[in-house]
């Protein structure tokens, strides 16, 4: 007799903003809808509000389905999901939704004692959509395609790290295996995002970030540098970054400058990394030559896109990089990856 179809396993989402409606989006667009069902959605916004923001969206177009709204149901192509509005995590009784993982979008909540607090409510395993305070505040940080296999399955609190560190640690872990990296600065190039105001106004706590997002360039502290020498942590003291955002709505860069250990071109180092493209990491890296401009890659779900264009080396050790990287949209990816990977595979 056939065996019986594995009932999907549910997912909620806490927060949504722009990773938690990016995140939802990804799954109806992929291959994997029919694994999961959407078992939640909390959020403190009103339900109208959610709903027209999944159908429109001005950075990634027109949601390629049907939404609508029900009873406190969000409605996607005909799935009809509860939606929550509590500002707590003990305020949804996860535990009565029965719900296998829940994908934490709000970005509040990255130390160990109030990601618990999700897990005492009843969620069995928590995901997060940034990196935890420190590496013991969670039980594995993980970017898929380098690490992902340490999941076994039974941990409950996972952290897919920044969308930074998704774009460059496949890079520098394959640059160190291949040559040997000594030193690396990383200055990203980042869009906007919604922690600084379209005109001066106040911000908590970095005064750079009081002024017009969209009228200058704005460096930004970072936490790169750390969040790469958690998954590497052979480049542990090697690895310096700083972060600048830049006046467009998506997808940021990655200006990355290394001084490796063996000798190397730019003809060689390209191959190296073009060849990476269809064999280990295929899908999350790309290699494209062409003479780009960052709105190319709007909606691309690779975790980062090397512009071979742009590469150059100095003497034979000193090498110049420059990746392209969706920083919604790719990063979102490497969440479903993840998640499909440690509820169905781990």
């Amino acid at each position: 007799m056939p065996r019986a179809p594995h009932p999907p396993q549910r997912i909620a989402i806490n927060g949504y903003g722009r990773i938690g409606r990016c995140f939802v989006r990804a799954l109806y667009e992929s291959d994997c809808r029919a694994e999961f069902e959407v078992a939640a959605i909390n959020e403190p916004a009103d339900l109208a509000s959610m709903a027209y923001l999944t159908r429109f969206d001005s950075t990634h177009g027109r949601f390629p389905g049907k939404v609508g709204v029900g009873d406190g149901r969000l409605l996607i192509e005909g799935d009809e999901i509860p939606v929550f509005h509590a500002t707590m995590p003990e305020g949804v009784d996860w535990k009565a939704l029965e719900v296998d993982l829940l994908v934490e979008c709000s970005g509040v909540y990255s130390d160990r004692a109030s990601l618990t607090r999700f897990l005492e409510a009843g969620c069995k395993r928590l995901l997060l959509s940034q990196p935890g305070d420190s590496a013991a505040d969670v039980d594995a940080t993980v970017v898929y395609g380098t690490n992902h296999s340490v999941l076994s399955g039974q941990e409950r609190l996972v952290s897919n790290a920044s969308c930074t560190t998704n774009a460059v640690v496949p890079v520098l872990a394959l640059l160190h295996r291949e040559l040997g990296i000594d030193q690396a600065m990383l200055t990203t190039l980042h869009s906007v995002m919604n922690d600084q105001p379209l005109i001066d106004g106040y911000h908590n706590h970095d005064l750079r970030r009081t002024r017009s997002a969209m009228q200058s360039i704005v460096p930004v502290a970072t936490g790169l540098a750390r969040g790469v020498e958690r998954l590497l942590p052979e480049l542990a003291g090697r690895v310096h970054a700083k972060a600048i955002r830049v006046p467009t709505h998506n997808v940021s860069a990655i200006d990355m400058v290394l001084s490796v250990e063996r000798d190397v071109s730019a003809t060689s180092i390209n191959r190296l990394l073009q060849d990476a493209t269809t064999g280990p990491y295929a899908g999350l890296l790309a290699y494209s030559d062409d003479p780009h401009a960052s709105i190319d890659f709007n909606h691309d779900s690779h975790s980062a896109i090397i512009d071979g264009a742009q590469t150059s080396v100095s003497g034979e050790h000193l090498v110049n990089l420059v990746l392209w990287f969706d920083n919604e949209w790719g990063f979102v990816n490497r969440l479903l990856d993840v998640t499909r990977h440690w509820l169905t595979e781990a």
